[in-house]
């Protein structure tokens, strides 16, 4: 959510930022919240007016009766009654019209980075690098479910029968791989600095719409039946929601945390949800990052983040590149995105492992989070990215790292959360 003022100041700037991002829809919204604010500014300045008349109402009463100017002092009464009346009638206008300009407020996309690349959709992204040698090798690899199944690493028939599409049992060493790539990338970022944090699964509404769009919301979100609680996508969600309503101390920036938690997702209108796979899944688990810093620091952490992301699926010879999302790509709260996509040799091209976001201020600004300056008070910007999100990364681990008799190598890095094992074999 951008500044009411820069808004009320720079409707063009707003208006040119929502044609970048091809939602021209919403360009009527600019004009709508200006004329909605400046009559929300004339009934909080007539009821600030009333509410400070109030006191000088009462003396004059007093100061009448004790002359006794009876009538005069009933005069004066009748007008203090009305102006309750009156002020009575513009608070519930304050309320009404306050959250009018919010709901639209909530509906226009920040304002993105100069950088980000101009484009409808996700194929206009741009790619920035490579990091490791993609390898096709001399022998098929199969399709990600059949390696985990040679392996009797998969079961998706009865996880059909028990939970539906989109759902999976993973087992034996398949498994085990699973929560040692999690372990794994949890120590990875510990050792980078960040402190570790399993937060809460389920987050109220408010805090849903603190760190996403409504078409987000809608598209991912399980609410839980008569309770304001949401199971979390990611857990980015309770992550910085963790922060509502807080006055940080400036010296206390920046907060560099690393979550782990499942995720549940509804995928609407996503495609995919019926293949025989765990790319496109209901349920998964996931290590995350977040940071929460100062304005001028965001754009280093940004950087720093996707990097950290880079360096982890290398340790373990899966080649990667860094694509800039567009921004038409880019969801209505970020200010800039950058995916982390991993070689698939089956399929000869590169697919999304995890993604990168810089928010700006945000997610700060609808969670009320401020920081404590020198200067006074200001809003904190947030960031998030993936570091791994299995099963989705199992696909590209299994591939990168198969032989040609169907055994899958462990690297060296992972070996001690796999017990020392140094492959798995059927």
């Amino acid at each position: 959510m951008i500044d009411l003022k820069f808004l009320r100041e720079n409707p063009d700037i707003v208006k040119e930022n929502i044609k970048k991002k091809f939602q021209d829809a919403k360009l009527p919204l600019v004009d709508e919240v200006i004329e909605l604010d400046t009559q929300y500014r004339a009934f909080k300045q007539e009821a600030d007016t009333l509410r400070g008349g109030r006191n000088k109402l009462s003396k004059e009463i007093g100061m009448l009766m004790a002359q006794g100017k009876r009538e005069e002092a009933e005069a004066v009464k009748k007008q203090v009654s009305a102006n309750a009346q009156r002020l009575a009638e513009l608070e519930v206008l304050e309320g009404e019209y306050s959250e009018k300009i919010k709901n639209i407020m909530m509906r226009i996309p920040n304002i993105i980075d100069p950088s980000v690349p101009i484009g409808k959709d996700d194929s206009e992204n741009v790619e920035v690098q490579k990091y490791g040698e993609p390898v096709v090798p001399d022998f098929d690899i199969p399709y990600h479910a059949e390696i985990m199944e040679s392996l009797n690493g998969l079961d998706l028939d009865s996880a059909r029968k028990v939970a539906g599409n989109g759902f999976y049992y993973l087992m034996g060493d398949i498994a085990r791989l699973h929560s040692a790539i999690i372990s794994y990338a949890r120590d990875f970022m510990i050792d980078r600095g960040f402190t570790y944090c399993i937060p809460p699964f389920m987050i109220r509404s408010e805090v849903v719409t603190g760190v996403m769009s409504f078409a987000e919301m809608d598209a991912m979100m399980y609410k839980i039946e008569g309770e304001d609680l949401y199971l979390i996508g990611t857990s980015e969600h309770s992550m910085i929601g963790k922060f509502i309503d807080t006055i940080i101390p400036e010296a206390e920036l920046p907060y560099t945390l690393t979550s782990y938690s499942p995720c549940f997702r509804k995928e609407k209108g996503a495609h995919g949800i019926e293949e025989r796979g765990v790319y496109r899944i209901h349920q998964f688990e996931k290590q995350e990052m977040i940071v929460v810093c100062k304005p001028e620091e965001s754009p280093a952490w940004f950087d720093k983040l996707w990097q950290n992301t880079v360096d982890l699926f290398r340790t373990l010879d899966i080649p990667v590149r860094t694509l800039e999302c567009c921004s038409g790509d880019l969801a209505d709260l970020k200010v800039k995105s950058i995916d982390v996509e991993a070689w698939s040799p089956r399929q000869k091209k590169y697919f999304e492992v995890g993604s990168c976001s810089n928010l700006g201020d945000a997610q700060a600004r609808r969670l009320r989070i401020r920081v404590n300056g020198k200067d006074g008070k200001y809003f904190a910007h947030t960031l998030n990215n993936t570091v791994v999100a299995p099963p989705r990364m199992l696909i590209a681990f299994l591939e990168n790292n198969m032989n040609a008799d169907g055994s899958v190598n462990i690297p060296k890095a992972l070996q001690p959360y796999m017990g020392g094992k140094t492959i798995i074999t059927k």
